[in-house]
């Protein structure tokens, strides 16, 4: 097993890993950029390094800093969470020249599955349903927009090297293809580095199935089952649950082997998430491999019993997957919310501010994956994700129920978020008879609010918290002006793991 594990992330999967690590007995190492200095994860790693300038493409992006960290660090592996580098098969070939085991796939798996054209390519040969479309990156747009035409719009304009929705665009005529078609190849090179594009037929009104695969270097694949990702808004899923609602178990059979066939004919190793569009009639289209650890991965493990970052790494270490996938079933129902710092009455826009207060759930069947804490500031320079709210139940109306609860719990100030959008969807009657596609909650947001959707009295609450918040942070900077030991800006002691960790402030 490893010694020692850089963590080239940041936020709440830099925690997810780092916890993983110390639960294992393995040294965590965090890096962190300028703004990020103070962040959660370099508080509780064992050792954290700065690498650099808030942007991403100076600090977080940066392979040559990470291997410098982890050179200086005595680290033997890397971790790279997801997001950044994750998809990258840059940093996998850089791991091996650089001594060090990446926990992931193969940079040859990570090219022959994670990109989204040459995943496409490989789909067709091991007989996997795909989405029509084209099977190369665009080099011509003008042909590009003959196939779209012939194809018949609308179509999608996608990112070979991208994920989350970014780097895509809907395209329903002529003449938008030129101006979509700069549009997403600029946010692809700005989000991936890489502004290559390629086509695909919109499918109106699918559901997203994924499945959670893992392998191992010894010859077995398995399948952990299907997630639910139909929940989104502008591509960028919000709600994940496992068990999907509608998958019976021999739809779940043809998928989970549909998804070992296309591991196996990869070369795969390490976690991976086989992406499929469901139509109306239960036929499922191969969409894309995602070559890294899931944002949503905590639902399967909810309902499977297992650890995947743990299983990540012990599978990087050498080890064999010490089950078949005949012998996983889902065991209950789990549900996943993405709590961001975004403001839902400003078209969802980013809400970077220091927090001032958070009450955090808890109880039977609750789970938080945290990246944030109270009176942390969160950056304007990285995607707002805070935390991560996670609800099992034996059923899923009874974990429905819990996440509700837990949402009803759930309150920061200082910063806007989320929340309240999934108390609303989570009372919509469609959603809770489980009839729901990818542009569901699109449609959902345009729709009038109720007042049965969001009580009054829920906003009055909200609005008197803020206030007395607010009150109270007014006070405290009161004192800490009259008391300089109080005003240093530094966090409570209790943050400091005074022994635990060491942050090395030394410029790579």
């Amino acid at each position: 097993m490893f010694k020692k594990i850089l963590i080239a992330n940041r936020g709440e999967i830099a925690v997810r890993i780092l916890r993983a690590c110390r639960e294992l007995g393995i040294q965590s190492v965090a890096v962190f950029s300028e703004v990020d200095r103070k962040s959660l994860h370099v508080r509780l790693a064992d050792e954290a390094y700065p690498i650099g300038p808030a942007p991403s493409r100076e600090s977080y992006l940066r392979i040559d800093k990470l291997l410098d960290v982890a050179r200086r660090s005595g680290c033997d592996a890397v971790h790279p969470g997801y997001g950044f580098l994750a998809e990258n098969a840059a940093l996998p070939r850089a791991c091996v020249d650089a001594g060090l085991t990446f926990i992931g796939p193969p940079a040859e798996a990570m090219e022959a599955l994670g990109s989204k054209t040459a995943g496409r390519q490989l789909a067709r040969r091991a007989d996997v349903p795909i989405v029509p479309g084209t099977n190369d990156p665009i080099e011509k747009p003008l042909e590009a927009q003959a196939l779209a035409h012939s194809m018949g719009y609308p179509v999608l304009l996608k990112a070979v090297a991208g994920g989350g929705g970014k780097g895509m665009r809907l395209v329903y005529s002529d003449a938008e293809f030129d101006s979509a078609f700069r549009e997403a190849s600029s946010e692809a090179m700005n989000a991936f580095g890489d502004a290559r594009l390629y086509l695909e037929k919109y499918l109106e009104r699918p559901r997203h199935v994924e499945i959670q695969i893992f392998a191992d270097a010894h010859g077995r694949v398995v399948s952990l089952g299907e997630r639910e990702c139909s929940v989104q808004r502008r591509h960028q899923k919000v709600i994940e649950e496992a068990p999907s609602p509608i998958v019976t178990p021999d739809l779940r059979k043809k998928m989970g082997d549909a998804a070992v066939r296309l591991a196996r004919a990869g070369g795969y190793v390490n976690a991976g998430t086989v992406e499929f569009l469901l139509d109306a009639h239960l036929n499922f289209y191969f969409l894309e491999v995602n070559t890294r650890l899931q944002v949503e991965h905590p639902v399967t493990e909810q309902v499977t019993g297992l650890d995947l970052v743990k299983l990540q790494i012990a599978i990087a270490a050498g080890h064999r997957l010490p089950f078949a996938w005949e012998t996983i079933t889902p065991r209950g129902h789990a549900m996943e919310v993405r709590l961001y710092a975004e403001d839902p009455d400003n078209n969802f826009f980013p809400s970077p501010g220091k927090i001032l207060s958070r009450n955090v759930p808890s109880g039977p069947g609750i789970r938080l994956d945290d990246g944030v804490y109270e009176g942390w500031t969160v950056p304007n320079d990285y995607d707002p994700l805070l935390s991560k709210l996670i609800a099992w139940g034996n059923s899923r109306e009874e974990t429905i129920a819990r996440l509700r609860r837990a949402l009803e719990e759930y309150s920061a100030t200082g910063i806007k978020t989320n929340a309240g959008l999934f108390r609303r969807i989570l009372s919509e009657p469609e959603f809770l008879r489980g009839e729901i596609h990818t542009k569901w909650l699109d449609e959902l947001l345009h729709r009038p609010i109720s007042v049965a959707s969001v009580p009054d009295e829920k906003e009055d609450a909200a609005s008197d918290a803020a206030a007395i918040a607010a009150a109270l942070w007014q006070a405290t900077r009161s004192e800490s002006q009259s008391n300089p030991a109080s005003a240093t800006g530094e966090t409570p002691s209790r943050w400091k793991l005074e022994g635990r960790r060491q942050q090395l402030d030394r410029t790579p």
